[in-house]
């Protein structure tokens, strides 16, 4: 990643799951989400914050534009880059990249962290001895196996794009991880800062400074009129 010249990271805009994923009753075991995770589509709030995100970008000086732009398979995202692409006076194609997927939850997923507990007391309790970090519930993916993937991923992007400047639309996991791979972060690091929630659309952005990609931004959401959630 010390070879680019930009990377930015946007999660995608509010998706109709985390409506329902807030709307749910406190004593509710699953959260309400209709759709398989890849087929979960923004709520309107969501596509006018991707259209704030579209403006942003045009808005960007011409050497800090992005020349690649990479996305997420999964249909938050995708339609996320390409309301923000209409916004644009430059040209920009959208490629998609599975390793940018959401992390997979197994067997845990639908369900309410009260859900969690009640069905399945013996993951809760296996989660709380192993810690966040590299819990992995049985058929979905721990944290590492993000770092992982994410690792494989930026090493190929390295090397067809050097001195690139990369826009990623992605989920709020891999913004996570991903600055816990370019700030080489500990465990420890990474989970104090994963307690304030990655927002959508907002924009974390590293730059090449000294031979090595520098923060310049986490969680921004200036270029937002409603931040939302």
């Amino acid at each position: 990643m010390d070879t680019l010249e930009w990377l930015n990271l946007t999660r995608h805009g509010e998706s109709t799951g985390n409506v329902a994923y807030y709307a749910a009753a406190d004593d509710a075991e699953e959260n309400g989400i209709a759709e398989r995770d890849a087929d979960i589509p923004l709520s309107d709030r969501g596509r006018e914050q991707a259209a704030a995100l579209g403006r942003w970008l045009a808005k960007l000086p011409e050497d800090e534009r992005p020349t690649l732009l990479l996305a997420s398979p999964y249909l938050r995202t995708r339609d996320t880059a390409e309301i923000a692409l209409a916004q644009i006076p430059y040209p920009l194609e959208i490629h998609t990249d599975e390793r940018l997927r959401d992390r997979d939850q197994g067997v845990l997923e639908g369900l309410t962290p009260l859900g969690i507990r009640r069905r399945f007391p013996e993951e809760w309790e296996r989660k709380r001895r192993i810690g966040k970090f590299y819990y992995r519930p049985p058929g979905g993916e721990s944290w590492t196996d993000l770092a992982l993937r994410l690792r494989s991923l930026y090493q190929d992007v390295r090397a067809e794009a050097p001195g690139g400047r990369v826009l990623v639309v992605t989920h709020d996991a891999i913004v996570v991880v991903t600055r816990y791979l370019v700030e080489h972060l500990t465990e420890r690091e990474i989970l104090e800062i994963e307690k304030t929630p990655v927002a959508n659309c907002s924009i974390t952005r590293w730059r090449q400074d000294g031979g090595r990609l520098r923060t310049v931004s986490y969680n921004d959401c200036g270029h937002l009129a409603d931040p939302g959630r």
